[in-house]
């Protein structure tokens, strides 16, 4: 069944009818010249212009691509609230290969229908898109971050993702073990590329052993010879989520690690990566809970990309920024103790507390009806 778009109606029914959808905007963009078509989703803009990045992905469909974003978009509201962060979430998907139709042009037509939005939506990189696609799409919009130092921006915002996500372990391992340090803990990483190879040096740095599989082999072997000692491979992510004596899962690729078929079969006592939407389907979060696997909603402690490029806008500045995103640590204590005391798994507890954010920020105040 398709609505009169032709769009399967299922995407129209999470659009407007389930609690995965409440998006404000969704816009299909598509410039048949240079063959690009994309999906803007914007989330929300209680707090602020939507910010979030662009994936560029060879989805199977269209309504995998529509689908893609509007679950990205959402999660980048609820981030940029646990972040403090002035800015609502939006996110955008291009549809295709980047190692084969990314060209100049389609970025350009790209940055084009940015543009259009007047500032509605900030976009930044994502997978598939790099500090170099992101100086090309600003040469048309200037809702544009992720550029890189020589054009006015904060360079490799994956940097701090990783150490937000580090953060976010330590504070994983406190709640659990009474201590924050990582050093002797086994770490599994799913996904060595823009983040995870940052996130390796971390626990390397604090003498954690580490166990990593991608499935690009340059990315593996790139650690491995990097780190001789230490640091270890398994083949793919069903190996390693069965590594004996893990003790922390790191999802650092695409999202939906966390599914009904990887939870029962999970050996690590926590789960705390960079993956967005690493919840499969809601309920998910329970039975981690069940398990006593401790998990560190994925939106709270990958946010310090985000916020390095929503620092870009008001002029950059890294030790502002990595002093903002040391403090994943406090609010990932903070989460936990809000889940401890409202008897709610931690995703709940993070859901509760960014929406009442939200909702704040968007409820006119007396004065508003005053007026």
């Amino acid at each position: 069944m398709t609505d009169v778009t032709g769009a399967p109606a299922d995407v129209l029914h999470t659009l407007f009818h389930s609690e995965q959808g409440g998006h404000e905007q969704v816009v299909l963009c598509q410039d048949r010249a240079t063959g690009l078509r994309a999906v803007i989703a914007l989330h929300s803009t209680a707090l602020g212009p939507a910010l979030g990045g662009t994936r560029f992905h060879p989805y199977p469909n269209e309504a995998a691509a529509v689908a893609d974003a509007l679950d990205l978009a959402r999660g980048m509201s609820y981030k940029n609230a646990m972040a403090g962060l002035g800015h609502g979430g939006g996110k955008a998907v291009i549809i295709g290969d980047p190692e084969r139709d990314k060209t100049e042009d389609l970025l350009l037509a790209y940055g084009r229908c940015v543009a259009a939005l007047g500032g509605r939506y900030v976009t930044a990189c994502d997978v598939g898109t790099y500090v170099a696609d992101m100086d090309v799409v600003a040469r048309e919009c200037r809702w544009t971050t992720g550029r890189s130092p020589e054009n006015g921006g904060a360079g490799d915002s994956s940097v701090l993702t990783a150490f937000g996500v580090y953060q976010g372990m330590r504070a994983s391992a406190r709640e659990l073990w009474g201590d924050p340090t990582l050093r002797g803990r086994k770490v599994g990483i799913a996904g060595v590329g823009k983040v995870g190879h940052h996130l390796v040096e971390h626990l390397r740095d604090e003498g954690a052993e580490v166990v990593v599989t991608d499935v690009r082999e340059d990315a593996v072997r790139r650690v491995l010879e990097r780190y001789p000692e230490g640091v270890s491979a398994v083949a793919d992510t069903d190996a390693l989520i069965r590594v004996e004596g893990l003790d922390i899962y790191a999802p650092c690729a695409l999202g939906g690690a966390l599914s009904d078929t990887s939870v029962p079969v999970l050996t690590a006592s926590v789960v705390c990566g960079a993956a967005n939407n690493q919840l499969a389907h809601p309920g998910v979060e329970k039975d981690l809970a069940e398990r006593g696997i401790l998990y560190a909603p994925d939106y709270v402690v990958n946010a310090g990309g985000v916020i390095q490029v929503a620092d870009e806008l008001h002029g950059f500045d890294f030790e502002r920024c990595r002093a903002k995103a040391a403090k994943i640590y406090d609010t990932t204590l903070a989460i936990f103790a809000r889940a401890n005391e409202d008897g709610i798994p931690p995703a709940a507890a993070a859901d509760r507390i960014a929406e009442q954010r939200m909702h704040e920020a968007a409820s006119p105040t007396a004065a508003d009806h005053a007026r």
